[in-house]
């Protein structure tokens, strides 16, 4: 699997952004799609997740009503819809891929080069 993260930017507080992640090569409805973020200095850390055939999600709580992941099957690619973000959002962000389930970034793969998000207080 090949992934390739695009939508970053820069906003002002209170501003939305859409991430996009196109992903390539095999896929199998138990893989589930993360997004994480890496600010400097910072560890990457968990935003949100989508299970690729049900559609389930799970978020972190900071994003929790904010944001906003879903996955479009037939263009084989997973959004990060991020609404009133706050300077605290910014980060660098990456997609990855898991087996299962799971918020720690060691347990995913394939990671994208990542898209930098900006937000300007």
């Amino acid at each position: 699997v090949q992934l390739q993260a695009s939508g970053g930017g820069s906003v002002q507080a209170g501003g939305s952004l859409r991430l996009s992640c196109a992903r390539s090569g095999r896929t199998f409805s138990s893989h589930v799609m993360g997004w994480f973020r890496q600010a400097p200095g910072q560890e990457r850390e968990f935003v949100a997740a989508v299970r690729w055939g049900s559609g389930m999600s799970y978020y972190t709580d900071s994003v929790k009503g904010r944001f906003t992941i879903s996955r479009d099957r037939a263009e084989n690619t997973v959004y990060l819809e991020m609404n009133s973000l706050k300077p605290e959002d910014t980060a660098v962000y990456y997609c990855a891929v898991a087996n299962s389930y799971s918020t720690t970034p060691d347990d995913y793969r394939s990671w994208g080069q990542g898209t930098q998000v900006t937000v300007s207080s």
